[in-house]
């Protein structure tokens, strides 16, 4: 049986809620139309967030995005309405959504949309040094 777009996001409970961790996400093949032209505009989304107690379940994040399909929507909107569908349902610690739409009249646009939990505190940054390749070392 074939999938179907949706716009009905599933979750499952988050198997580290003790800790913060990114889930980094690239969805390559978004596309809406234009709400003036009709023409569809396409995009790359990179998603990116700290969960709380849910996460986003894949196939239905997949689905979800196809409904966009042959919807009329100004980039800035599309953006964060999807901004606020995934944070309604996982309520996650930190999200951030990056819209990277292709060139439409020699003009790339870039939306970034991000939502932070009430109260939640990032905790300080980790610097690592880097390893240099030992192999290429001479001595």
């Amino acid at each position: 049986m074939p999938s179907s777009p949706t716009k009905n996001l599933e979750t499952f409970p988050n198997p580290a809620p003790g800790r913060d961790y990114q889930i980094h996400m690239q969805i390559p093949e978004f596309t809406c139309l234009c709400p003036k032209t009709g023409q569809p505009d396409f995009a790359t989304l990179i998603l990116d967030y700290i969960p709380d107690k849910k996460c986003v379940e894949l196939k239905s994040l997949k689905l979800y995005i196809w409904s966009y399909r042959n919807e009329a929507a100004f980039h800035e909107a599309v953006t964060n309405r999807i901004v606020d569908d995934l944070v309604s349902i996982l309520k996650p610690r930190y999200l951030r959504l990056t819209a990277k739409f292709f060139v439409r009249g020699g003009i790339f646009t870039n939306i970034v949309a991000e939502h932070r939990k009430s109260g939640w505190k990032p905790l300080p940054a980790v610097e690592l040094g880097r390893f240099e390749d030992q192999s290429t070392m001479h001595g």
